[in-house]
């Protein structure tokens, strides 16, 4: 048991350290980004410093099965230079036995990471999209769901558009039951549309079954009200932007994620990607523990055989060949190719059983 405590306290603070220095590097980078970008608008360097730590929860979220396989690798290096696993072994621990600890610690932090961080990091993206908007301007398109419907927000510096439906199609191309509230620049309500149905089109709505109100300088403007089968209403939104501005899997909380996606379907759009965003989510600790036994299959043993470079490198090429493999198969099952289950939990389970065949095979074998 004592053993076990070490080598798990070990991994962890591997883990601490490779998660520190990823950190610190990413917080340059994005630090460089952010200058790239806004360094032309009225925003100082304090202003930039906390965008680029808006951005590091997302942009670490990304890398961290990278960051666990990289802490496997100093751990048993480490222990492997101070015959610490030779003595592990001379105790009577097998190769698959040693790794208990360390593969507990990455399941644990695995569940964190989806309960705690998860959240965290959806939450610093959408402040920093809000951040973006606000220097930008306010003139970027918003979308949201409730269940109320669907809304969408589109507008530049002439005003602001709220379109609220009640549903709509699977490519977000004609919404039902649809209401336009046009502002002006002030915040004066100008005009509001009831319509049936509007069909997006090459920058136009075409409404059906519209009644147009007209709001601004007038006192009563259920007498000014005009009905139109067809009334065209001009637009800066295409069906691939209102799909894009649903916002992006990452950037919503997990523990709310269930909900949106309900939402989604019931607005009548395709929530596949959430759901295999949802499911690849609840399998990262699996991918945790795959990470671990690539890393450990081919750093447990002494330095002083050799070949320890050679095997460190092939190590970091098959977890960062594994990382691809999780996110293409993520792409599969997002476009329909494979289930959405098999997409998410195939690729860390298979790996999981080679690296395991893997470590009998060298180790114990």
């Amino acid at each position: 048991m004592t053993l076990d405590f070490y080598l798990a306290r070990r991994f962890l603070r591997a883990l601490l350290i490779v998660s520190g220095t990823f950190s610190g590097l990413t917080v340059m980078i994005e630090m460089l980004e952010q200058v790239r970008r806004f360094g032309g608008s009225d925003i100082n360097a304090g202003g930039l410093f906390s965008l680029a730590l808006l951005r590091l929860p997302a942009s670490m979220y990304e890398l961290l099965p990278i960051v666990v396989a990289l802490a496997t690798l100093v751990m048993f290096l480490g222990l492997a230079r101070s015959s610490e696993l030779v003595v592990t072994r001379a105790a009577g621990r097998s190769a698959l036995r040693a790794l208990v600890p360390p593969v507990i610690v990455a399941f644990v932090f695995g569940l964190l990471t989806v309960a705690v961080l998860n959240p965290l990091s959806a939450a610093a993206a959408r402040e920093y999209e809000q951040r973006e908007a606000e220097i930008a301007g306010g003139g970027k398109q918003a979308f949201s769901v409730s269940d109320e419907g669907l809304w969408l927000r589109e507008g530049d510096a002439d005003g602001q558009t709220v379109i609220r439906a009640t549903r709509s199609n699977t490519d977000a191309s004609i919404l039902w039951d649809v209401t336009f509230l046009g502002f002006a620049p002030d915040g004066t309500l100008n005009f509001r549309i009831e319509a049936e149905e509007a069909k997006i089109g090459p920058e136009n709505w075409t409404l059906s079954g519209a009644k147009y109100w007209p709001l601004a300088d007038t006192q009563n403007p259920e007498a000014m009200s005009t009905l139109h089968d067809t009334l065209q209403l001009p637009t800066q939104l295409s069906p691939d932007e209102i799909r894009d501005r649903f916002g992006k899997p990452n950037e919503i909380n997990i523990w709310d994620l269930t909900a949106f996606i309900e939402k989604l379907e019931a607005a009548g759009f395709s929530a596949r990607a959430y759901k295999m965003w949802l499911q690849s989510e609840l399998a990262l600790p699996l991918t945790f523990i795959a990470m671990v036994l690539i890393a450990a299959g081919f750093t447990m043993r002494h330095t002083r055989l050799g070949g320890t470079a050679p095997r460190v490198l092939i190590a970091i090429i098959l977890a960062f060949l594994f990382f691809f493999l999780r996110n293409f198969a993520n792409i599969l099952g997002q476009s329909g190719e494979v289930p959405i289950a098999l997409a998410a939990w195939g690729a860390p389970l298979a790996i999981i059983l080679a690296a395991t065949a893997l470590l009998l095979h060298l180790e114990d074998g």
